[in-house]
């Protein structure tokens, strides 16, 4: 080949090598839990890489305990594995305050008005909003109206942990396939504990005193974990202590558990036919109370945020405005189904008579929603905001702990006042070591 030509295939090699660059795809990492709305954005992937042709997404699908697991460990560690994080309520304003996530600033078009203010203001550090709700929750119960009518009992709106034991007793008929109860057990601070929590709170009883230090080894404490260790032994399936949400909303849909307590979201999966074999029975009430309605019911939000490692957070900012817009619960409400589409988070999904009409669940939901106080949750006052946790970078471990022991008690290893003085142990040396006092 003579020189004029080698130089003029190298000239043309270059503009090839810089137009691949010009429109070279962005590829965006997003680590996300399994839940049902999660596995339902990542099907229409293909719809914002169409509206968005230079970007691809790349999903790291994670079970809830080993998802906050590895996006703690690499936000601290600045790893920078994922340019989005799916984070809740806990995690958004530690780490916005700590630096460790890109503040959000969306378009006029994205409404952050219309977000509901609790779920608004738990994702905010300083007046600053650092996580983008995907859906929200609180909790409530799921139960089968038909056999509490067979029964001949009466599900109250608003009830007691009496009513509901009563009912639970009343309907529990492991021959045919049926228990009367199912509850998390699964060891972890956002998972047994999310729910043991409420039941605590309903007690009367709070993770920390006014002073910081804990209170796990009160008779609150004590009398509430007794009671669920007891109303599972009796009335809920076996393996209640490696039970989280996933494995009870199979149960649930099979048929097998006449009740279930947990997130106001698995409410649109146990009344969809498609889903459950209940669904048409399928009914819904407060979370129940005991000495205290305070804290009865939880306040959450799965949420996508930018880590600060992020080289991509242009790219990344737009994928959050497209995944958390009014737009998006239209475009599932319209090409999935209305009953399907992500609740929780938004006031206008409230308004819209499509919604209202095809979700027998959006009441119930939206009265479980708006009456969780994460600032005034526990009988005494308490020094820490949230609802099923304590807003402190110190939580999650202690949480974890705690989760174990809870996990232990429930399946017989230890008894209930022994999990809870280790519980006590664990978390006092924490709160010491940190210096609280």
């Amino acid at each position: 080949m003579k020189l004029g030509k080698i130089a003029a295939a190298f000239a043309g090699t270059l503009f090839m090598t810089a137009a691949s660059i010009a429109h070279a795809e962005t590829e965006l990492v997003i680590a996300t839990v399994n839940n049902g709305h999660m596995v339902e954005m990542q099907k229409h992937t293909d719809a914002f890489e169409k509206a968005n042709p230079d970007i691809k997404l790349k999903w790291v699908t994670l079970e809830e305990g080993v998802l906050r697991s590895r996006v703690t460990t690499d936000i601290a560690t600045k790893g920078g594995q994922f340019d989005i994080m799916t984070i809740g309520m806990y995690e958004a304003p530690i780490w916005g305050k700590k630096g460790w996530l890109t503040e959000l600033n969306f378009s006029d078009d994205y409404a952050v008005d219309d977000i509901f203010p609790a779920v608004r203001k738990g994702l905010s550090a300083e007046g600053k909003l650092y996580a983008a709700p995907f859906y929200g929750e609180s909790s409530m119960i799921m139960y089968r109206g038909d056999l509490v009518e067979k029964a001949g009992l009466n599900m109250p709106n608003t009830p007691t942990w009496d009513d509901v034991e009563k009912i639970v007793k009343g309907i529990h008929n492991p021959d045919e396939g049926v228990y009367g109860i199912c509850l998390r057990g699964k060891p972890g601070w956002g998972d047994n504990m999310a729910f043991i929590t409420t039941l605590a709170n309903s007690y009367g009883a709070q993770w920390f005193g006014e002073d910081w230090k804990p209170q796990l080894d009160s008779p609150e404490w004590e009398a509430a974990v007794t009671f669920y260790v007891d109303l599972l032994t009796k009335y809920g399936p076996p393996g209640s202590a490696n039970n989280s949400f996933n494995e009870i909303l199979a149960l649930i849909n099979e048929g097998k558990c006449g009740m279930w307590i947990d997130a106001t979201i698995a409410a649109s999966f146990v009344s969809d036919p498609d889903q459950s074999k209940v669904a048409d029975v399928i009914k819904f009430a407060q979370a129940p109370s005991k000495k205290t309605a305070k804290g009865k019911n939880w306040l959450w939000a799965w949420s996508l945020a930018v880590p600060a490692s992020s080289k991509k957070t242009a790219e990344a900012m737009k994928f959050l405005e497209w995944a958390t817009s009014k737009d998006y619960v239209n475009y599932i409400g319209e090409n999935v189904g209305w009953g399907k589409v992500p609740t929780g988070t938004r006031a206008s999904t409230y308004e819209n008579p499509k919604f209202l009409e095809a979700a027998k669940f959006a009441s119930a939901e939206l009265e479980a929603i708006q009456s969780a106080n994460p600032e005034d949750s526990t009988f005494n006052k308490s020094p820490y905001v949230g609802v099923q946790f304590a807003a402190i970078p110190e939580f999650q471990s202690i949480g974890v702990a705690v989760g174990q022991q809870m996990s232990s008690a429930l399946a017989g290893k230890v008894t209930v006042k022994e999990a809870l003085a280790k519980s006590q142990t664990a978390a006092d040396r924490t709160m010491k070591k940190a210096k609280y006092y």
